[in-house]
């Protein structure tokens, strides 16, 4: 039997709710045949994938009424799926991608929460070169630049899944990492534009990261 508590919530985007199945808190912990250990994933990161961060809140906002018309679109690093989900509500070809073995069974337990469509998910290491994922039109992502390693890593996984012509836009929380980012997608050959969320009201506190934006062949 699971130990794990976990929280229901419901987020408001304008008309649409978004409700959510989530950890309770960091605190939560279980990783049955040590499978995420394995994986690289240790007890005091574990839980990082389970909760709703301010960055996710910032880019799902963004999405709820962005430019998706006819866009092949790719979340890295979903975690919760925020921006999924909203997505997946506007009817958008949305799929997901994360490293934690448990994000897929978050993943569509909380589509069936908010009666939608099932979302394609791919559980993939940035490093990897072997999975089906394709290209993309817009990928997103939200405070994906924790580690050392993560700008190099998560740059040239952009860079395989971009088609010739794609946005990129990733919501950063002013990690140390960011400027090392910046500068591997513009050798890439990314232009790069930053602006801060104008309306945070539905943030508890102030939001003091960057919204990045990449763009490629347009």
């Amino acid at each position: 039997m699971s130990t794990i508590r976990h929280r229901y919530q419901t987020l408001e985007f304008g008309n649409t709710d978004i409700h959510l199945r989530t950890l309770r808190d960091k605190q939560q912990f279980e990783d049955i045949d040590d499978i995420a250990a394995k994986l690289g994933i240790s007890s005091a990161t574990w839980s990082l994938f389970g909760v709703v961060w301010d960055s996710s809140k910032v880019l799902a906002h963004l999405m709820y009424d962005y430019d998706i018309q006819g866009r092949r679109i790719l979340e890295a690093g979903c975690g919760m799926a925020l921006s999924s989900l909203i997505l997946n509500s506007r009817l958008a070809d949305i799929t997901a991608t994360d490293y934690h073995p448990e994000a897929q069974s978050y993943l569509d337990i909380n589509v069936v929460l908010n009666s939608g469509k099932p979302i394609p998910f791919e559980r993939c290491n940035w490093a990897d070169q072997e999975n089906k994922l394709g290209r993309f039109d817009l990928i997103i992502g939200s405070d994906l630049l924790y580690e050392l390693d993560h700008p190099g890593l998560l740059s040239t996984f952009i860079d395989n899944h971009a088609n010739p012509v794609c946005e990129v836009i990733i919501v950063d929380p002013n990690r140390a990492q960011q400027s090392s980012f910046r500068k591997k997608m513009e050798a890439l050959g990314y232009t790069c534009s930053q602006i801060r969320p104008a309306n945070q009201d539905y943030l508890t506190e102030p939001f003091r990261g960057k919204v990045l934006r990449f763009m490629r062949g347009n």
